[in-house]
């Protein structure tokens, strides 16, 4: 038999050093912390001498670029036993916690609370921000516009359902700017209030993608129940809370958010399921090493406009990523593109199709260069 009395002193000896690096962690943060204040003071002195003032929402102290290529370098340099993705969740925390000794940040995105933009922002943001639920797209973008909300995340594509359309219309005509990029996995589960019984259940409540995205599991397992489309997951999770008959369809967020109890996990019909979600912002983000660009534009209606539109990208080897239609409101049965591709614009590839673009084009707008998804 093992000796216990050995196995007691080695615990102990183990728990010693762990409470050791406890405190120099601590230590280290909190150092941390204490330049990022230092940073800020910088900054606003730096504004105080170029402008002669450095009033509120005039300091930019948050650059993505500069996140994106910290949180490389932490996944690059990550040797364990610690997943790099997981280290790397931990220092999105820390980044967040000290940006608000800066400056708290005011984000705004797609609500109700609980729904999976939420889950984007705080992906993205961290939970050391002020988070501003709206009811559609186009409130974020104002929101945004107007300065009240320092950026806005909004969903632009699913990996099954393709195109968030209402995303792509409202840059037509915004002046913001895309900051940064999300991808999400996405997680359905049937919920229900505590107590909710399946047999009891006589409705389920999602919003339109989230049941076409469960739509075989519905079909064979649910196949005569009703299903109602709401505005949003977060609607039907606060339906299915006051009402025992409904179960809601939406992600571990809205879970927690509203108390509800898991009555069957993880039902969509692609384990793969992703949506990606933009981050609009009101100035251009500088070039990070591994960055994408957005652009949108029109062309004349002529045979070959497409292929001329593309060649120069197939010249310059610039890897598209994304590219779709929506119908121009300038004139009937005229289209815009929406074209993303690697790629920042003050790189010299992307700067010389984008001036090639700008002459055989009839609109080029550049909707931002930004850093590619790290986490």
């Amino acid at each position: 038999m093992p000796d216990t009395t050995d196995s007691a002193s080695a615990l102990e000896r183990i728990r010693a050093e762990i409470d050791g690096i406890d405190l120099q962690l601590q230590e280290l943060l909190n150092r941390r912390a204490a330049c990022a204040q230092q940073v800020a003071e910088v900054k606003k002195a730096e504004l105080l001498l170029t402008h002669g003032h450095a009033g509120p929402g005039q300091v930019q102290f948050y650059r993505p670029e500069r996140e994106a290529q910290v949180l490389r370098r932490v996944m690059a340099r990550n040797d364990g036993p610690l997943p790099a993705t997981e280290v790397a969740h931990i220092f999105r925390e820390i980044m967040s916690a000290c940006l608000a000794l800066e400056k708290p940040m005011t984000i705004a995105f797609l609500g109700p609370e609980g729904t999976f933009t939420q889950a984007a922002a705080v992906k993205h943001f961290g939970y050391a921000v002020q988070s501003r639920p709206l009811p559609s797209i186009g409130a974020v973008f104002e929101e945004v516009e107007s300065g009240e909300a320092d950026y806005g995340v909004v969903p632009v594509e699913n990996s099954t359902e393709g195109m968030v359309t209402h995303t792509l219309d409202n840059f037509v005509g915004s002046t913001l700017k895309i900051c940064g990029e999300v991808e999400l996995p996405i997680r359905h589960h049937l919920l229900g209030a505590p107590g909710c019984r399946l047999e009891n259940v006589t409705r389920i409540c999602a919003h339109q993608q989230a049941l076409a995205q469960c739509r075989h599991w519905l079909e064979k397992n649910w196949p005569r129940i009703e299903q109602q489309p709401t505005s949003s997951n977060a609607e039907a999770a606060r339906l299915a809370v006051a009402d025992s008959t409904i179960a809601a369809i939406a992600g571990d967020m809205a879970r927690e958010a509203y108390g509800l109890v898991t009555l069957a996990a993880s039902i969509q019909d692609y384990a793969d399921n992703t949506t990606r979600f933009l981050v609009v912002g009101r100035e251009m983000v500088k070039p990070s090493g591994s960055d994408k660009t957005s652009i949108i534009v029109s062309t004349h209606n002529k045979p070959g406009a497409l292929f001329k539109l593309l060649e120069p990208f197939q010249r310059e080897q610039l890897m598209l990523t994304r590219i779709d239609t929506r119908p121009s409101r300038a004139q009937p049965w005229t289209y815009l593109f929406f074209i993303e591709f690697e790629g920042h614009q003050d790189d010299p590839k992307v700067a010389a199709v984008l001036a090639e673009l700008e002459e055989q084009t009839v609109m080029l707008k550049i909707l931002g260069s930004y850093p590619q998804a790290v986490i």
